[in-house]
């Protein structure tokens, strides 16, 4: 890690992991060339991550009124770049303005505006999410969280230990490096009712199943970005 200084702070809710194995081909020409896909068994894969991001707030100040709570839904894929390994976002859409303009701005990260809803009843959770952009982009789902941990197996390990993402803002590839304990996983059972995120990648979620996986909480900073040589 280039900094021990952070400079932002926020808590993860509620999140629920989704991933899908891909050929690495149907995904190659979407990730900067400069980074590697990460593959297991020869397989690259495509998660998609929703959760309540809350009390987000820079060192020393206060959390950002219309900025500091919101729904957020990314969709990235794993990659590595001199032998480092972290996450690729294709996209990441926030229910906050504020949020998706701030952490947009000057093409730093991929984030786009949403209407989303998220509702917890009776164990049940019911989450949604639809872009403002054309053509729009939906996921619509409902699931009960398992009460026995996960089995924390190599893959499962592999697809969600990930301290680090890249972007390209321009024509300089940058990481930012984030730090968290480690993930206390369980299982989930439910149904994805709609799903048409990320449609230019070519694959039909619909039809396939994915490993899904949620965690209660997670408390992470952010550092300063690095630019890559």
């Amino acid at each position: 890690m280039a900094s021990n200084i952070w400079l932002m702070t926020q808590t993860w809710r509620d999140l629920l992991f989704l991933h899908w194995p891909v050929d690495p081909p149907t995904i190659r020409k979407y990730v900067p060339e400069e980074l590697e896909l990460d593959l297991y068994d020869n397989k690259a894969w495509i998660g998609i991550v929703l959760f309540k991001a809350r009390c987000m707030r820079p060192r020393f100040m206060p959390p950002v009124p219309g900025a500091a709570n919101f729904l957020e839904v990314n969709v990235r894929t794993y990659v590595k770049y001199k032998n480092k390994t972290g996450v690729y976002f294709f996209s990441l859409d926030a229910n906050s303005k504020l949020a998706a303009e701030t952490a947009s701005f000057g093409g730093f990260l991929p984030y786009r505006s949403a209407k989303m809803s998220f509702g917890k009843k009776k164990g049940q959770i019911n989450f949604n999410s639809e872009t403002k952009e054309n053509p729009q982009e939906k996921i619509a789902l409902q699931y009960q969280i398992s009460p026995q941990p996960a089995a924390s197996t190599e893959l499962e390990k592999w697809l969600t230990e990930r301290y680090c993402l890249w972007t390209k803002p321009g024509d300089r590839l940058l990481r930012l490096d984030i730090a968290h304990a480690s993930w206390k996983l369980k299982y989930v059972q439910g149904e994805i009712v709609e799903n048409t995120m990320a449609p230019y990648l070519g694959i039909n979620f619909k039809y396939e199943k994915p490993m899904a996986h949620y965690a209660e909480m997670k408390k992470v900073r952010f550092f300063p970005p690095v630019i890559e040589k």
